[in-house]
């Protein structure tokens, strides 16, 4: 057990863990605290019910999203939508798809 918190605490240490390319779609949850994406989507896999939600709440196709912060054990996270802050947990961030900006 101690050697998978050694490797997850190396991972940490690393870098982002998504691609550096800023051109390609990521999942809003991969993204760390300062940076921001684009919005390309909701993802299929995502109720519609909760599609529509997170698209009244503001992420919806080419709106700029940044991530603010993470609470002490990374969920939920806080994201800048247009002009206000909102906290989606980890599952819902990860319907939502970004292409890197920042």
């Amino acid at each position: 057990m101690s050697m998978v918190s050694v490797q997850l605490g190396a991972r940490r240490k690393s870098g982002p863990s998504v691609p550096v390319d800023s051109g390609a779609d990521v999942r809003l949850s991969d993204l760390r605290p300062g940076m921001s994406g684009e919005i390309t989507g909701i993802d299929e896999s995502v109720e519609p019910s909760t599609a529509r939600r997170l698209f009244d709440l503001g992420f919806a196709p080419g709106t700029e999203v940044t991530v603010l912060r993470r609470a002490p054990l990374g969920d939920p996270v806080v994201f800048q939508v247009v002009e206000y802050e909102i906290a989606l947990r980890k599952e819902q961030a990860a319907g939502i798809r970004v292409r890197r900006t920042a």
